[in-house]
């Protein structure tokens, strides 16, 4: 499930396939119930899996809702993910993703907010992020997914270094549900 860094000649990635058992077992910040009837993507088996580094996906059915789910500390782990209620971004500004550092113009980074892990998410404590609106920031860095409206910033660190800080800052949001 858990490939380590630098350990395959060809890819950079970081996750395996995984299949919806396993998904659905990984969610922390739910209950089993919650995470049994959550919508899983539909082309779960057609994943680019090699260019992932975390599989994340908007609910179809509700479009508040997504999920993100990577290994973090030896664990698949997945995490519940909403957009709070309350005044949209603008769609004249342009906005940058936590996780991979992409500009993304009007409304392409969406703030999420997750439920904490354990009893602080059970009184409703939450953390969030601003994170690419369709989660696809694995395949941003990679170059395997394009803005229409905007590029990505030259950058001077490796492939490498950008998947490593992409990771990095998806362990540091994941670390922050379970604080």
């Amino acid at each position: 499930m858990v490939r380590q860094p630098g350990s395959a000649a060809v890819s950079f990635a970081y996750m395996l396939a995984v299949g919806e058992k396993e998904i659905r077992a990984s969610f922390v910040n739910c209950s089993k119930g919650e995470a049994s009837r959550l919508n899983l993507p539909r082309n779960l088996a057609e994943q680019p899996w090699d260019d992932l580094d975390f599989l994340g996906w908007r609910d179809p059915g509700a479009p508040d809702r997504s999920y993100l789910v990577m290994p973090y500390q030896g664990q698949l782990t997945g995490v519940t993910l909403r957009v709070p209620q309350g005044p949209r971004k603008s769609l004249t500004k342009t906005n940058l993703c936590t996780l991979c550092l992409t500009s993304h113009p009007g409304s392409g980074v969406t703030l999420l907010a997750a439920r904490k892990a354990g009893a602080a998410g059970r009184q409703g404590n939450t953390v969030g992020a601003y994170i690419c609106g369709d989660l696809a920031c694995s395949l941003y860095v990679r170059g395997k997914k394009k803005l229409e409206l905007a590029q990505r910033f030259e950058e001077s660190l490796t492939l490498q270094e950008q998947i490593d800080r992409l990771v990095g800052n998806t362990e540091a949001f994941l670390a922050q549900v379970f604080s």
